[in-house]
């Protein structure tokens, strides 16, 4: 038979028949007083029968229990926000074990830290059931006619008891409103306590009279929108009442204290504040990336003389809170394993389950239709949505690739774009627990950070061309030119890796196609490797939109370029008359006409990068710190364009470092690698203690499947030597997906390297490329790895393999699995060898 326990009101026990192990018990009041003078009487009686009593004390009211041997309190702060406090929570709870009594303070006081309903609502969410599961007996209190309709239905839904509490001339009375699995004729009535003494009232003259002497409002607005609401009434008020205001309100749209946030409260105004609030969906925090690309357009706007303003699109994003994340996570029922998964013994172990199952979520009808109401707004005009968790786009760390975006066509009825859209949201919230992302934080030490996802939502620049939609031109650009190849180039101009079409082209290390890259302080000068065949050193594919099917797709440029109508094509590419000539001759009709992409009229007689370079210039003394900016931009004429800063953050670079002296080596003094130019991570004199190079003769003839190989092979051997100063050498391109290119890893599998060389072979087709702008180069520079490129057989060039393959292969003391690997990966423990470069007279030498 099921035990029953004392509320220590005697009377009361018989009303409801009882407390049961597991009972969550919810107190709703007008005064922590009278929630108080119910606690008193629960605790004492639990003492007397030996109970384990537990008191969890967050509120900002007066205690509700003194110190007492008898009574175990745990402060918790809630000011960590809703993910660190309630973990702390379910986890003193797990310590405690089971058949623990627990009183806690009031969860209305939550709003004083979280200022949502909605979190507090999901706090009880996660806490309840573990309780009741723990078979515990634990009182709450909320506070009547201060939380929303659907908190106190949430609250309603998951505890086992209800009750209304009030007090009138000293007379308590309370009002049962659920009592879970247990019933009589008169439990639901109301009940006036004296003492031990309990009186149903059961008339209704009496009942009557009491609840026209009780205040029931109407439905309240979360207290979120309550605060936002009452701050609009301070744009009439003094500066300094407008600033106190907006700090606050900056505090929960953007986080606490931070260079970040001065930033922020140095441009931006309450108006400002509450136009962001404005567009977010939900509530919490909008993320760093939303944060990034709001800063940067403020900075540009207020910019002297209104330089920049003409050439600024317009943007009309949206945000979507972090608190949905948290929303979606708690009300899908896997708060308990995303707590077991925050651990160090499970946060690779877990995390896989957890994706899976984020990526089947559902989400509240509430959130659902403020998702409808979000797309109504923007029709049909395609959109991305964007990761923009808490630290991302941050000074430290730039989770640059790390999170997924989306892009939504956006065709079809309603309810396919409605579908495709909440798909979206979960990729997005998914992609929390991708491997480079979970690596990322580990190695960061963040992994117990609290990681809150919120969403960027944004609508996708360009327009209609043919059956596809993009914009002319996009990329990423960089206040700070760290990969100088020439002695004249200016390091502090900038440079940018310039697409036509979507971006993603100009952030990821295409397959057999090159960005342009343009040094800022001379458009126009040639790229920096050596390009004899400008046509194959050119983009090939345009990223874009099909409108038809509905999805992500790439396009032959030339395709692309021949439905652009709005300005002149010559702007973006040259006529490749050799490719014309020759496909005359072959007899071929109504192709499109061929193009060579060199941006070459856009470089030298508009004033794009002109403006490219004063925007990146502006922001940067701003930030006072070189920065990273994702942009598009639209043409009407060489001069008349709009630009449109998707998204910007701090540009990780340790700068020049101190002067070194590489020497001057005669041509009969042996070395590894010697090379003028191609190279970035500034001055270096680094002590190399192993060597892994990878053969490519042997490298050249795998198959694609043995390549995958090999990479994962020099993953873990890169991992082996973690301790150690490693230098990696391969053919062609780190971290590239395409084998035939290059060495396929994952750049988790090579950061612990202190050095990579890209070597090149035109015989073999192996090139490097650096993917200057990309997230594998901010990858490099974040994790402070040195980067070279060896054309080999080029002027001022020496390569000699030998000069480490005639060391021992040390490649199977690790493990004799790898022998099929030997012939492959040639690994070697050097002695006394050094890199040394100096990036201002371009030399560099490793020997």
């Amino acid at each position: 038979m099921e035990l029953k326990v004392s509320t220590g009101i005697s009377g009361f026990d018989r009303t409801i028949d009882s407390l049961r192990l597991g009972d969550n018990v919810v107190w709703q009041v007008d005064y922590i007083e009278n929630y108080r003078d119910m606690v008193i009487p629960f605790v004492n009686q639990a003492i007397a029968d030996n109970r384990k009593v537990v008191y969890v004390r967050f509120g900002d009211h007066p205690p509700l229990l003194e110190q007492s041997s008898d009574v175990v309190t745990y402060e918790v702060d809630a000011n960590m926000g809703f993910e660190g406090f309630a973990t702390e929570v379910h986890r003193l709870i797990e310590n405690e074990g089971t058949k623990t009594f627990y009183v806690f303070d009031s969860l209305t006081d939550l709003l004083s830290s979280w200022y949502s309903d909605l979190m507090i609502g999901n706090f009880f969410r996660v806490c309840c059931p573990y309780l009741y599961e723990l078979h515990t007996i634990a009182y709450f209190a909320i506070h009547r006619n201060v939380h929303t309709y659907s908190t106190i239905a949430r609250i309603r839904e998951t505890t086992q008891v209800l009750l209304d509490l009030y007090v009138l001339e000293d007379k308590h009375y309370v009002h049962p409103l659920k009592v879970w699995q247990r019933y009589s004729p008169t439990m639901f009535f109301p009940h006036l306590i004296e003492d031990h003494h309990v009186k149903s009232i059961t008339a209704s003259s009496e009942a009557s009279e009491l609840f026209s002497n009780i205040n029931r409002v109407e439905e309240k607005m979360d207290y979120w929108h309550v605060l936002f609401a009452r701050a609009k009434e301070d744009l009439d008020k003094d500066r300094q009442t407008q600033e106190k205001t907006k700090r606050l309100l900056m505090s929960l749209l953007m986080g606490g204290n931070s260079r970040m946030f001065e930033l922020c409260d140095q441009y931006f105004t309450l108006h400002d504040i509450l136009q962001i609030a404005s567009r977010e969906v939900g509530t919490g925090f909008i993320g760093g990336k939303s944060v990034g690309m709001l800063l940067a357009r403020k900075i540009l706007k207020e910019a002297e003389n209104d330089r920049f303003r003409p050439y600024l699109e317009a943007h009309d994003s949206f945000y979507i809170g972090s608190d949905i994340f948290y929303t979606f996570i708690v009300q899908n029922g896997w708060w308990k394993l995303r707590v077991k998964q925050k651990t160090k013994e499970g946060y690779y172990k877990y995390a896989k389950e957890l994706r899976e199952k984020i990526l089947t979520g559902t989400f509240p009808a509430n959130i659902k239709e403020q998702f409808v109401q979000l797309l109504e707004y923007f029709g049909q005009s395609p959109i991305i949505v964007r990761s923009s968790s808490l630290l991302e786009d941050n000074f430290g760390n730039a989770f640059a690739g790390k999170y997924e975006s989306v892009f939504c066509v956006n065709q079809g009825t309603p309810e396919e774009r409605y579908q495709a859209f909440e798909d979206a949201i979960r990729t997005v919230y998914a992609s929390t627990m991708n491997e480079e992302a979970l690596e990322y934080r580990m190695n960061r030490g963040l992994f117990d950070k609290d990681e809150q996802m919120a969403i960027l939502v944004q609508r996708v620049s360009g327009d209609h061309y043919g059956d596809h939609f993009f914009p002319h031109i996009a990329g990423v650009g960089n206040s700070s030119n760290l990969y100088v190849w020439d002695q004249n180039v200016d390091m502090d101009a900038g440079m940018i890796r310039l697409v036509f079409g979507l971006g993603t082209r100009a952030v990821d290390r295409t397959v057999d196609d090159y960005a342009r890259i343009v040094t800022l302080d001379q458009p126009t000068r040639k790229p920096l490797m050596h390009m004899d065949d400008a046509k194959k050193f050119s983009q090939h594919g345009v990223d874009a939109l099909s409108i038809r099917n509905n999805q992500f797709s790439s396009i032959k440029a030339d395709d692309a370029i021949a439905h652009v109508w709005d300005v002149e094509r010559d702007l973006f590419a040259s006529l490749d008359t050799e490719t014309m000539f020759r496909l005359k001759e072959l007899g071929y009709k109504n192709m499109p006409t061929p193009y060579i992409f060199d941006f070459h009229k856009l470089l030298k007689h508009s004033s794009f990068p002109n403006v490219m370079r004063d925007m990146l210039a502006e922001i940067a003394t701003v930030y006072e710190y070189p920065v990273d900016v994702e942009f598009t931009a639209n043409f009407q004429n060489k001069d008349e364009f709009k630009l449109n800063l998707v998204q910007c953050r701090p540009l990780q670079t340790k700068g020049l470092g101190q002067s070194v002296q590489v020497p001057d080596l005669t041509p009969s003094e042996s070395c590894f690698i010697q090379t003028a130019g191609h190279f970035m991570g500034g001055n270096i004199r680094l002590p190399v203690d192993y060597v892994v190079i990878i053969d490519i003769n042997e490298y050249l003839y795998l198959s694609d499947q043995d390549k995958h190989g090999v990479a994962r092979q020099i993953g873990q051997i890169s991992r082996y030597l973690k301790e150690e100063n490693l230098l990696l050498v391969g053919p062609g391109r780190w971290g590239t997906s395409t084998p035939s290119l290059g060495v396929p890893v994952h750049f988790t599998e090579i950061q612990h390297a202190d050095a990579i060389f890209e070597v090149a072979s035109e015989k073999k087709g192996f090139s490097p490329e650096l993917s200057y702008g990309s997230h594998f180069f901010q990858d490099i520079v974040e994790s402070d790895i040195f980067y070279g490129a060896v054309f080999d057989g080029h002027e001022e060039v020496r390569y000699d393999p030998s000069y480490i393959t005639n060391e021992p292969n040390l490649l199977l003391q690790w493990d004799e699995k790898y022998h099929e690997w030997k012939h492959v990966i040639h690994v070697a423990q050097v002695q006394s060898m050094e890199l040394v470069a100096d990036i201002v007279r371009q030399k560099l030498v490793c020997r």
